[in-house]
């Protein structure tokens, strides 16, 4: 008995002893293979580089701006009738002038995405119930994208809603259908410090006043941070666009929207949009039923398609030391016009030819020694915004540079003479 219950401890002991080195002996196993691993061809694969694709930054876009659709016009600087509108759709259509949406065009200027060499983007300003009843199934008809910028307060149920406003629910509708939605501020009104700023009082009665200081900032977070983040809240939305009432700005107002993180701001001062645009100030066409050169100008600034032929390299406008500078609004109807071309690089003296909306090619003065080609108009500027095109060879090459400036109203009587329009609603 005694002999059994030694051979049974000594196979327990012997057991025990191999339990306990087993877990070593794996580790042991698992760590002779680990150099094995590392060894593998497969398992130090480095990761995929991302190729952004090749774009043509040759291509321009026209943005246009629309506000009211209504069949009989009574604010031309706001309204057009649908059928106006609707023939313009089909004139970009004709043209050969393919719409993008907004989002595109921005992918394309980071570099992210190809587009078109001749586009255009259709926006809809403030937030009227005709563009949700009257433009959106016209766009529908040719398949077109567009962009609502939209002003908080200006939606039904808001402090400067109407009758004719939209609503959040139709907003809603057409976010679900991939309609792009973006910011237009809160109230509507000039953004710069020391403007008549309108506030809404006790009982809904409005006063005008200036603000200056902490009062103003505080009243500007809430015009370009407020709407943003409110449209974002209330639509489920990203929000990375921002139309500057009235096209009216300062760097002021500019750094408090990138700050918001806004990726672009778009006044009303139209121009060609290129790949070296900047961002913070990209123009649009404001379409009017009274003006309606202004959209037969603009596709004609883009140019015929072309077969095979040279394209026209864009140079920005900021490049060029402008005068007046891009997106300035300047007090007189007679500016000198001038345009530095020597960072160009060698220019056909011959070649060099300027352009002025309302004038066409004018006589401007180049000089070969500074680079600087310039004119001084001699008849008053008649609209409140002037376009001006310089265009040049060099080396061969056909080089263009386009700049939008403004006209304070007061500064052109001419055109305030020539038509007494009735005062217009919202812009």
């Amino acid at each position: 008995m005694i002999f059994r219950f030694a051979i049974l401890s000594l196979l327990l002991a012997f057991n025990f002893s191999m339990c306990k080195k087993n877990p070593s002996a794996v580790e042991g196993a698992a760590q002779a293979t680990t150099p094995q691993a590392a060894a593998s061809p497969n398992a130090a694969a480095s990761p995929k580089k991302i190729v952004k694709p090749v774009v043509d930054q040759t291509a321009q876009t026209l943005i246009f701006c629309y506000h009211r659709l209504v069949d009989k016009v009574r604010y031309p600087g706001t309204e057009i009738t649908p059928a106006d509108f609707e023939a313009q759709m089909k004139q970009l259509k004709d043209s050969g002038i393919t719409v993008i949406s907004m989002q595109d065009l921005l992918a394309w200027k980071r570099g992210e995405k190809n587009i078109p060499p001749r586009c255009a983007v259709i926006t809809f300003d403030d937030g009227w119930k005709s563009q949700y009843e009257v433009a959106w199934p016209i766009m529908k008809k040719f398949g077109y994208p567009f962009t609502m910028f939209i002003y908080c307060e200006g939606v039904a149920g808001g402090s400067l809603g109407g009758g004719q406003a939209i609503t959040w629910e139709q907003l809603a509708d057409m976010r679900d259908n991939g309609i792009d939605i973006e910011a237009h501020s809160a109230t509507h009104q000039d953004l710069r410090e020391g403007h008549n700023i309108m506030l809404a009082g006790a009982g809904g009665k409005k006063t005008r006043t200036k603000l200056v200081g902490p009062q103003y900032e505080q009243w500007l977070q809430n015009e370009v941070v407020g709407c943003k983040q409110l449209l974002e809240q209330r639509l489920a939305i990203k929000v990375n666009c921002f139309a500057v009432p009235f096209g009216t700005y300062n760097e002021h107002v500019k750094e408090v929207a990138r700050n918001a993180g806004y990726e672009a701001m778009f006044t009303v001062y139209g121009q060609p949009i290129t790949f070296n645009s900047p961002l913070d100030s990209l123009g649009r066409y404001a379409i009017e039923a009274n003006k309606p050169k202004v959209f037969v100008d603009a596709v004609k600034m883009i140019g015929a398609p072309t077969s095979g032929g040279a394209p026209v390299a864009e140079v920005g406008a900021a490049d060029l030391s402008t005068q007046p500078a891009d997106g300035q609004t300047v007090r007189t109807a007679l500016p000198l016009i001038k345009a530095n071309l020597s960072g160009i690089g060698a220019i056909e003296p011959g070649s060099v030819q300027m352009r002025v909306s309302g004038l066409g090619v004018v006589p401007a003065t180049y000089d070969p020694k500074t680079g600087i080609v310039s004119y001084q108009v001699t008849q008053k500027l008649r609209e409140k915004t002037c376009t001006v095109i310089v265009g040049a060879k060099s080396q061969g090459k056909k080089v263009e540079a386009h700049w939008t400036f403004g006209i304070e109203e007061a500064a052109a009587p001419a055109a305030a003479a020539a038509a007494k329009p009735k005062p217009t609603p919202k812009k």
